[in-house]
């Protein structure tokens, strides 16, 4: 059985700067032309496919699925942070929130059309990154989509004190070289269609990535 203490350190955090992260995290709409193309594209691939629905998970406050619900998508939202889900489920209740870890995911087998992650993996030691892909691989049905977006390094180990306002918080970051991930990825069983990897700028610190990913139709 992996090790998932990490979690409550992960909970409370976003429990306590849940207010302020919704106030200070912008909606899609708002983002760099790159990103809001690559959920836009995200959004056609899974909505063309339709395979079935598709989980943001990490969603926060729901931003995020909020925007892929208005692209056609059939989408719904897990957080390990329950004031997270309740903002969601305020802002939007025409759509279902639940709270849920991605290392095990309340969710049938092939159950799933796709997957967003979306900044929301960074907080996973990378010792139990396949634990969280391997759920990735089990939930999505043959075909489906992954899409994963977050910071990529040379395998920093961040552990920040304070967020969103002064907010004390106490879970751990980690960011790893693209080519691990994909790594990772394809052990899980999910092939890279796609990659995406916008350097720092005026605007931003850190390197981002972004993968599409598939399950294969057949093993």
């Amino acid at each position: 059985m992996p090790d998932l203490s990490y979690l409550a350190a992960v909970r409370e955090s976003y429990d306590a700067v849940a207010a302020d992260y919704f106030e200070q995290v912008k909606p899609p709409a708002e983002l760099d032309p790159l990103s809001r193309g690559m959920l836009n594209v995200f959004a056609e691939v899974v909505r063309t496919a339709d395979l079935g629905a598709v989980a943001d998970l990490g969603c926060g406050p729901g931003k995020v699925t909020a925007h892929l619900a208005e692209q056609g998508v059939p989408a719904f939202g897990i957080d390990l942070s329950p004031a997270m889900v309740e903002l969601a489920r305020k802002a939007y209740p025409h759509l279902r929130f639940s709270v849920g870890s991605m290392a095990s995911l309340p969710i049938e087998d092939n159950e799933l059309g796709g997957i967003l992650a979306y900044y929301s993996t960074h907080h996973t030691p990378p010792t139990l990154l396949p634990v969280v892909f391997n759920e990735f691989h089990r939930v999505l049905a043959p075909g489906g989509c992954l899409m994963l977006a977050g910071h990529v390094g040379v395998g920093q180990h961040l552990r920040p004190t304070q967020a969103y306002g002064g907010h004390q918080v106490s879970y751990e970051s980690y960011l790893l070289p693209p080519d691990r991930i994909v790594e990772l990825l394809k052990q899980a069983g999910l092939v890279i269609t796609a990659r995406l990897m916008e350097e720092p700028d005026e605007g931003a610190q850190r390197t981002i990535a972004t993968f599409l990913a598939r399950k294969l139709e057949r093993p």
